[in-house]
């Protein structure tokens, strides 16, 4: 995403390095899913991957079209299959990147 986003209009905070920002939300919540504020909103999960969406331009009308509930709906629940699936993920990313 940080390629995409070549105007800069997102600002990625890595929350599991020592020196991440203070935040209201547990660190252990940020770490579980995916979050994001746009004009002041904070999303978690797919939202928060359609709000980065729209300020990216190319991803831009991804990001709109989340807006629409049953839409965002779908978006949720192949984000919440995603998590089950993440653990492996990140092992055989670790293999690939170690071999």
């Amino acid at each position: 995403m940080r390629s995409l986003d070549r105007g800069a209009r997102i600002e990625f905070v890595d929350v599991a390095a020592p020196a991440a920002p203070a935040c209201p939300i547990d660190r252990a919540e940020l770490l579980a899913r995916f979050h994001a504020r746009e004009d002041g909103a904070l999303y978690s999960g797919a939202a928060a991957f359609a709000a980065m969406w729209r300020a990216i331009p190319l991803l831009r009308p991804l990001g709109l079209l989340a807006r629409a509930p049953f839409i965002l709906w779908i978006l949720e629940r192949v984000y919440k299959l995603f998590l089950r699936a993440r653990p492996a993920l990140q092992r055989v990313a670790a293999r690939w990147d170690h071999p």
